[in-house]
């Protein structure tokens, strides 16, 4: 009976056979599916309380790849944006790491970075920002609005464990999600330096869903971090087990992706070799066990140049050691003719030769040589001690005015007063031939030192008659020296001397306020005119920065240096020389 069926039951049979291979082969080529964005990690890792406790051994790196070897001194800390104001060791290697929304170029401009556009309202408190759509994670997740968003609700977190004055700021700032690669800023005033702000590096909120403010010092990203730069971390090496002493990042492969990584970065590795002390990093350097050191700082700089051999490149470190006057407590250094007969009769250019050769470079503005604010063309008197003491003559100085004797002299006494410097040998000498040079102008000077506490507790409050202070012009290369000459920042800002000059403050804050760059150069170059005929005080010299790199090294060059990071701008076109 079953014999007439045979044939379609053996048809059947082979049919179902034919579909069962067939589903087999869809199913195992079809994709997985991707997680959400803001999907948490698979598995939490876990906690590393410590830098020391997350010190691994890795293996050497291969002589094949192209490895640049920076000496630094220090430890890390946190390899986090948010958090690398606070160590100058974790913000050179973040720098490479991570991004923000805009940077500046070689003249200190604002140019943009992961943002793509933006547009300010006509006011100055709106600022919407276009996202770039082509920029991914180091660890392939694209990069959108949603990690702008996570950041900002880090930094303006009640119980963010940074610089609070840094989370101060951003929490006069609203921030609104307009769409995947749209953000709106919202400022409580205008403030013209709002895009230097988004300079701070994003963090991605995939890698650290539901982080708190709180939680994120311990984080364990801080060790392992992932930025859109273009480094990426590939190791952190220990000699002993428990400290690090090497940082190893490597040219991320979706940095390369991006146009502006397709050319250039012919270094693969970048390698940050730490040092307990200057004197290590430098040995270090000599013996050609690192490519490359920077000296900061004045005190460096003289046995860095030493080196024989070395590629060395100097720029402008951001300080300026400036003459202040006490306005405040004393009424003749708010008489404009006396703080020009101090500024005419001092000659400023042989005591830096002398004093500080090859460490300094003669200040001429309050701002910045190189800033997009700078103006080169300042109404400078010539140093003349006739015409200086003619302008002390016709000064009008009441009596009481200063604490001398009444004498013979035209304005009615002798200026009596004392200069206070910190307690720095080269300073100090500094501040003597200044007094020496003023007293041919039949005014006696005298010159007190203090060691740091004491001397920044003398000006914050107020006990001085003239110091000679090096003010830090800021984290970035944006001129808003509001702070330091405003009326309004008297006393509780860094306006140590209470200047009330409402030409000045009025320039200031028209600065400030404005977003538009072209209307802020007008402003800042107002301000400056006006500080040197006006001789608000009277500024002295520019600290030089100094970088040296190996003879192997070759197209480096250094723009205007906001941070000592900014060293680092041109790396993309730096190349070595293997031998």
């Amino acid at each position: 009976m079953l014999r007439g069926f045979r044939w379609p039951f053996i048809v059947l049979v082979m049919a179902i056979l034919l579909f069962s291979a067939s589903l087999v082969t869809r199913l195992s080529q079809s994709p997985a599916t991707p997680l959400p964005t803001n999907a948490p990690p698979p598995t939490p890792l876990p906690t590393l309380p410590t830098p020391q406790q997350a010190a691994v051994i890795q293996p050497a790196t291969p002589a094949a790849v192209s490895t640049f070897r920076e000496a630094e001194v220090g430890q890390v800390q946190r390899l986090n944006p948010l958090f690398a104001s606070l160590n100058p060791v974790d913000q050179d290697i973040t720098s490479l790491i991570f991004e923000g929304l805009t940077r500046t170029d070689e003249y200190g401009e604002i140019i943009p970075a992961l943002a793509k556009t933006w547009v300010i309202s006509s006011d100055g408190l709106e600022y919407v920002v276009q996202l770039r759509e082509d920029v991914l994670w180091q660890d392939g997740i694209p990069f959108t609005a949603a990690d702008v968003i996570y950041t900002v609700s880090l930094l303006r977190s009640p119980d963010f464990p940074g610089d609070e004055k840094l989370a101060a700021f951003w929490r006069t700032v609203e921030t609104q999600q307009l769409g995947d690669y749209l953000i709106r800023f919202r400022l409580t005033q205008p403030l013209g330096s709002f895009l230097d702000a988004l300079r701070i590096g994003m963090l991605p909120e995939h890698a650290l869903y539901g982080t708190t403010a709180a939680q994120l010092a311990d984080h364990p990203f801080n060790l392992s971090p992932i930025g859109t730069g273009p480094y990426q971390l590939e190791a952190l090496r220990s000699t002993d087990g428990q400290t690090i002493d090497i940082v190893d990042l490597r040219v991320a492969p979706v940095f390369r992706q991006r146009p502006e990584g397709q050319d250039g970065y012919a270094i693969d590795r970048v390698r940050f070799q730490l040092y307990d002390t200057f004197e290590a990093a430098l040995s270090a350097f000599q013996s050609g066990e690192a490519d490359g050191l920077a000296a900061p700082t004045r005190h460096e700089r003289p046995p860095l140049l030493a080196t024989p051999n070395a590629n060395v490149q100097t720029a402008l470190a951001p300080t300026l050691g400036i003459v202040i006057f006490n306005w405040a407590e004393h009424a003749y250094f708010r008489e404009q003719r006396v703080r020009q007969a101090l500024m005419t009769g001092l000659d400023r250019a042989p005591i830096l030769e002398r004093l500080l050769p090859n460490l300094v470079v003669k200040a001429d503005s309050p701002l910045l040589p190189g800033s997009w604010a700078y103006t080169p063309d300042l109404p400078w008197p010539l140093p003349n001690v006739d015409t200086a003491r003619e302008l002390l003559a016709t000064a009008n100085i009441q009596p009481g005015d200063n604490e001398a004797e009444a004498t013979e002299e035209p304005n009615g006494g002798l200026l009596n007063f004392t200069i206070l410097t910190p307690d720095d040998p080269a300073l100090i000498s500094v501040a003597q031939e200044i007094a020496a040079q003023w007293s041919q102008l039949s005014i006696n000077v005298s010159v007190e030192s203090a060691n740091a506490d004491e001397y920044q507790r003398r000006l914050d409050e107020g006990e001085f008659d003239v110091a000679l202070v090096e003010f830090s012009l800021g984290d970035s290369a944006d001129p808003d020296i509001y702070t330091f000459w405003d009326e309004g920042q008297y006393p509780d800002g860094k306006n140590y001397g209470g200047v009330s000059d409402r030409r000045i403050s009025e320039a200031l804050e028209r600065a400030r306020r404005d977003p538009d760059g072209t209307n802020r150069i007008i402003y800042y170059h107002s301000f400056q005119r006006n500080f040197i005929e006006r001789a608000v005080a009277i500024p002295l010299y520019y600290p030089l920065f100094t970088y040296a790199t190996s003879q192997r090294m070759s197209g480096v060059q250094l723009g205007v240096i906001g941070l000592p990071s900014d060293r680092f701008y041109t790396l993309k076109d730096w190349t070595i020389a293997e031998s």
